[in-house]
Formats: C-alpha cells, sequence, structure tokens
C-alpha cells in the first residue's frame, strides 16, 4: 500500500513538473522578447544547426529561451527547414515569427548594377566589393558552358546580361552567373532575334560579339547602329575591323594606354591582325547594341574617328577618315 501511494505521489509529481516545464516553455514562445520594434540584422551562416541558430538569437536578445525556440522549431517540424542568408528581425517578435522568417528564405537583398559594356573580370571585382560574391569563385563558375551551349569559347564572356539585380550575402555565386544567363535567354535570345541573325548569315554567337564590339565603342544610342553599319560594311568587304577594345581585351594587363606595339599583339581576339570577328564577345551588350548588331543603319561607312566629346565622324573613304583624324585627333594632340 505504501509502494502504491509513493508510485501514485511520484506519478503526480511529475507530471506537475511536465505541466510546469511546458508552461514555462509555453510562456517563453508566447512571449516577446522585449517591446523593441527595431530591426535587426540576423545571420543564418552555413553550417549552423538549430541549436546555434537558437542559442545565437538568445545571445542577440532577440528571443527569451534558447530551449523554447529550438522546441517550436521541432513541434513544427522545421528544424531542418532553417535556411541561410541574413533576416531582419526585431526583439518586439514572437519566436514562432522569428521561425517563419528565417525558415522563408526571404533575406536580405542588395541591389547590383551591372553596367552594359562590363568584362566578366570588372562583374567579379564589382560583386566582390559590394560583398556579394568571392570573385576568384565566380570567375570559376563563369566557365559553366552548360548555361550557355552551341558557343566556341569556353567563358560566358558576353552573357551575363547587365541589369540591376538582387542579391544576398549568402547567394552561392553559382547561382548569381545563372540568374544573370537567365536573365540574358529572357531579355536578349528571342525567336525573332536568332530568325534575323540566320537571314544575315550569322551565328548568334557572331551576333553578341559583334553587338559587345558595338557595345565598348560607343555609350549614344544614336551611333550605335551607325558604328554597327561600319563593322557590317568592313567584314562584307574582308577588311580588318581594327577596333581598339579588341586589342585592350588581348593585353592581360591594360594600364590604359594602347601603344603600337601592342596593335601586333598575336591573339585571335586583335581585329587589327585578324580580319573577321574575334573569337567571342569582349564585354556585355546591352540590348540596344545586340538590335544595333541585328539591325545595322545603310550606309557606305567604313570609317570612324572620335571627336572627342563622346560622339564619332563617320567617313566612307580613306581620305574622308584622314581629314577626320587631322581635324579631331591630331590637332587635338598637337595643342
Amino acid at each position: 500500500m505504501n509502494m502504491r501511494t509513493t508510485l501514485i505521489s511520484c506519478f503526480w509529481g511529475l507530471l506537475a513538473l511536465v505541466w510546469i516545464v511546458v508552461g514555462l516553455i509555453y510562456y517563453q514562445a508566447s512571449r516577446p522578447k522585449s517591446d523593441s520594434t527595431e530591426l535587426q540584422v540576423f545571420n543564418v551562416i552555413p553550417g549552423m544547426t538549430l541549436k546555434k541558430v537558437a542559442q545565437e538569437l538568445s545571445r542577440q536578445n532577440l528571443i527569451r529561451s534558447a530551449s523554447a525556440f529550438q522546441a517550436i522549431a521541432l513541434i513544427q517540424d522545421k528544424q531542418k527547414l532553417i535556411m541561410v542568408g541574413e533576416y531582419n528581425v526585431s526583439p518586439s517578435m514572437l519566436p514562432v515569427d522569428i521561425l517563419q522568417i528565417i525558415t522563408s528564405g526571404k533575406t536580405i537583398l542588395y541591389p547590383v548594377t551591372i553596367p552594359e559594356g562590363y568584362r566578366i573580370t570588372e562583374i567579379a571585382d564589382l560583386l566582390e566589393k559590394q560583398n556579394l560574391a568571392d570573385k576568384d569563385i565566380f570567375f570559376k563558375q563563369t566557365k559553366n558552358m552548360e548555361l550557355i551551349k552551341g558557343t566556341p569559347v569556353d567563358s560566358l564572356e558576353g552573357y551575363l546580361f547587365p541589369e540591376t539585380y538582387h542579391f544576398g550575402k549568402f547567394t552561392p555565386e553559382a547561382n548569381i552567373v545563372k540568374k544573370m544567363v537567365e536573365t540574358f535567354k529572357e531579355r536578349a535570345l528571342k525567336q525573332d532575334f536568332l530568325k534575323r541573325a540566320k537571314e544575315m548569315g550569322f551565328s548568334y554567337h557572331e551576333i553578341i560579339t559583334l553587338a559587345s564590339l558595338i557595345e565598348k565603342e560607343t555609350g549614344k544610342d544614336s551611333e550605335r547602329k551607325q558604328i554597327s553599319s561600319v563593322f557590317h560594311n568592313r567584314l562584307k568587304r574582308n577588311m580588318r575591323l581594327q577596333t581598339d577594345p579588341t586589342v585592350i581585351y588581348a593585353i592581360e594587363n591594360f594600364d590604359g594606354n594602347i601603344r603600337k606595339r601592342d596593335l601586333k599583339i598575336d591573339s585571335p581576339y586583335n581585329t587589327y591582325r585578324y580580319r573577321g570577328l574575334p573569337p567571342g564577345p569582349i564585354a556585355s551588350p546591352g540590348l540596344k547594341s545586340i538590335i544595333a548588331a541585328l539591325y545595322p543603319a545603310k550606309s557606305r561607312n567604313l570609317y570612324f574617328v572620335s571627336r572627342q566629346d563622346g560622339s564619332h565622324q563617320f567617313s566612307a573613304t580613306l581620305n574622308e577618315h584622314n581629314r577626320a583624324v587631322q581635324k579631331y585627333q591630331l590637332r587635338r594632340v598637337g595643342r
């Protein structure tokens, strides 16, 4: 009888203890840490377990109890759904709401604008400068030719579409590259563009290559089709394109100055030495340059020279071109 009484007492005592623990967890889980609504950035870094996440939330005074937070995650079967990233949370949020946020994948996103005419190396530097990517890892991912098939080169140069993107601090470099290529496909890989290229006798890779030359030669929308016309006319006549940006692309460590000896560099990208288009794009062209490559202006022009004000003088003959060079280049140098 005494043994039975003892067991019953132990049972009720244990049950009471369980209820106390449950009640304590419920109390801590159903109340915010404080009334402060000030948002804080909370990082879920790669490799963090539920336990580590809960401990860090507690350390940053965002929840009352790490154990209570873990219990909520286990009850809701979300212990394995916590996603890497940066999240905006505040001490006034309930633990269950914080759990919802860090399992939603809706991380803090940062805008980054890729300018038209940027090379892969420049894009990589820009992303690293904004703490959005490791440039070496990013560069390695731009060798993944599974993203764009059918090109004769081993780089995605020209296919990372210039646009404003939004990425999280922990977005994998492979995902960033994939997003840029997907944007290229959406914006530039249109059926009517492909049809037009075929009608002109070009592969689409050649059109993107030509568009990249146009992009690097001018920033004026009004000139893109004129520049395109010059290149198309020279290609038809089997003339060398002789465009400086291709020489710059061929120089490993360009210091900002093209020298006479640079024009003799033995590179398939050197259009002063080799006829036709280079093997691939030298930068990421914008949509306007792609359209210009597909729809050049009608002209007899074979030359152009900078007026030193952002615009160019176009010429149909070498004599006209030489006079333009004398007017806009040599005289200014003499001054």
